[in-house]
């Protein structure tokens, strides 16, 4: 089965393979906000287990399918080899810096408004947060297809292809942390589920995005696979971690961590 699937991307248009890949995350994120339908609330230290869950897959993606292969594609030595690297992880993780201080949002736990002030209304804001979280993750799959389609060695279809399976395992309970709470804040089982689908959207636009730029300018491959690891560590380590310990569950999504770093280097290691 994962042969077969291997094979379809590698035939496929990078950018349409993007595409596919990006719209099986959103799929995947809608199928964890559809378990609305079935509950109207969840233990709280189910919910930071799974926010716990989330930031180890990022972070576990952000270094081994991101970092790495943009340092490993440097032709240069020494401290100049990582340099490339280094310089796309600050600029995505200031661009994500900047969107969180300038586009008005709610926070993750939908209490805490952040960005400039504003009148819109709060369904406008939670739009907003769930295009800003999501950004980084369709960015990253579409760069790394980019990179497949620019024939460079470190990115490869395996690699793309789990990494777009990780992201999709972390967006299961992602859509379930979203449309849970905003089930037990009022909003009716429908309305919940489309606010937590809608926390992907934005993947597939942003993979179609990133796989458009890596494929037309190569040389910013390194470049981009950075930034999109850099973008990503800093919605874990701004939102999704400091959120996961608000309660006194610390120790379940400190595991949930763990667990899904595990997961993401298992697969990244073993088969990408």
């Amino acid at each position: 089965m994962f042969e077969a699937i291997l094979q379809w991307f590698e035939q496929a248009n990078p950018v349409v393979a993007a595409l596919v890949a990006t719209t099986f995350t959103w799929g995947v994120t809608a199928l964890g906000a559809s378990v609305v339908f079935f509950f109207k609330t969840m233990n709280r230290s189910v919910l930071d287990g799974m926010l716990g869950f989330t930031g180890g897959i990022m972070v576990a993606a952000s270094f081994w399918s991101l970092l790495t292969p943009a340092i490993n594609m440097s032709p240069n030595e020494g401290i100049l080899k990582v340099m490339p690297a280094a310089v796309g992880f600050i600029l995505g993780s200031l661009f994500i810096f900047a969107l969180d201080k300038f586009l008005p949002h709610l926070h993750i736990n939908f209490e805490h408004s952040e960005g400039t002030k504003t009148t819109w209304q709060r369904t406008t804001l939670l739009a907003l947060a769930i295009t800003l979280h999501n950004i980084p993750e369709g960015l990253a799959i579409g760069v790394l297809f980019g990179g497949v389609a620019a024939g460079i060695p470190e990115a490869s279809i395996a690699s793309a292809v789990v990494l777009t399976l990780g992201i999709g395992i972390q967006n299961f309970p992602e859509g379930i942390a979203v449309a849970i709470p905003l089930k037990r804040m009022g909003m009716s089982r429908t309305k919940s589920f489309m606010y937590g689908q809608a926390s992907a959207i934005v993947e597939p636009v942003a993979g179609v995005l990133g796989a458009l730029a890596v494929n037309f300018f190569t040389p910013i491959l390194p470049y981009a696979l950075a930034f999109a690891a850099g973008a990503m560590i800093f919605v874990v380590v701004e939102e999704v971690i400091p959120e996961s310990q608000q309660d006194k569950n610390t120790d379940i999504a400190t595991l949930g961590f763990i667990i899904g770093f595990t997961v993401m280097m298992v697969l990244d290691a073993g088969i990408g």
